[in-house]
């Protein structure tokens, strides 16, 4: 017999004051990590040859700083003006060019993603593509209605034909694309012109160096070509088609 030893017998009600008073003592680090999440943007790409840019704390100030630029006074002076009649002949070609290659057509529906004032839409329909519109965060009517390229305000396979040039402003580029190829009719065509060469400027958020990224993204799309041009400070154009 042995003597001098207490013997504590473990019962339900002990078992579960223990784990309610863990629990209890675990909410405030659980609340913590999902403010935290909810703050901080997610991201689902991260190669060495597409890199996102960091200091976005959420994707309001993501927005408002794309709105900085787009709202400055002095840069859509110049892009309704000085710009209108430089850009317009040079995006025109660059349509032309899609049309000898049987890429876009006169009756194609078309898209200008991030248009600003609109430009590009304006270009294609001097080259007979009325059937035209642009999206941007601030709307420029009639060429460019409102709307956000991560959430694209259009059904499902809409468009013939997409356009853009502000891929490196997409802080979300898995969203970027996933908007296309969703708003893209089966058998529609996606041209981007992107800078490889050189880095964007200070209002971009992702940088890219090679066109593996975007080929990798466009998951529902074949490569069509890829090829050098000289696209206001943009130096290559890649274009795809959804499948």
């Amino acid at each position: 017999m042995v003597t001098g030893m207490k013997i504590f017998t473990i019962t339900k009600p002990f078992i579960l004051r223990c784990f309610l008073i863990s629990l209890f003592l675990s909410l405030p680090f659980l609340f913590l990590h999902l403010f935290s999440s909810q703050q901080q943007p997610q991201h689902s790409i991260t190669t060495k040859d597409l890199k996102i840019r960091p200091g976005y704390s959420s994707y309001e100030a993501y927005i408002q700083r794309q709105l900085n630029k787009t709202l400055n006074p002095k840069l859509r002076k110049i892009w309704t003006t000085r710009d209108w009649n430089r850009k317009i002949p040079v995006f025109a070609r660059f349509f032309d060019d899609l049309k000898d290659k049987k890429l876009l057509h006169n009756t194609s529906k078309a898209l200008c993603i991030g248009a600003r004032v609109g430009q590009e839409v304006e270009a294609l329909r001097r080259i007979g593509v009325v059937d035209s519109v642009g999206i941007d965060l601030v709307p420029y009517p009639p060429l460019v209605m409102k709307g956000d390229f991560h959430n694209q305000p259009f059904d499902n396979n809409t468009f013939d034909f997409e356009f853009s040039n502000v891929f490196d402003h997409a802080l979300y580029p898995e969203r970027f694309v996933a908007e296309i190829e969703r708003t893209l009719k089966p058998n529609g065509v996606c041209v981007l012109h992107v800078a490889l060469s050189r880095r964007a400027d200070k209002y971009s958020a992702n940088d890219l160096y090679s066109v593996q990224p975007l080929v990798e993204l466009f998951n529902h799309s074949v490569l069509l070509h890829v090829r050098t041009v000289d696209g206001f400070g943009l130096d290559t154009e890649v274009a795809f088609r959804k499948k």
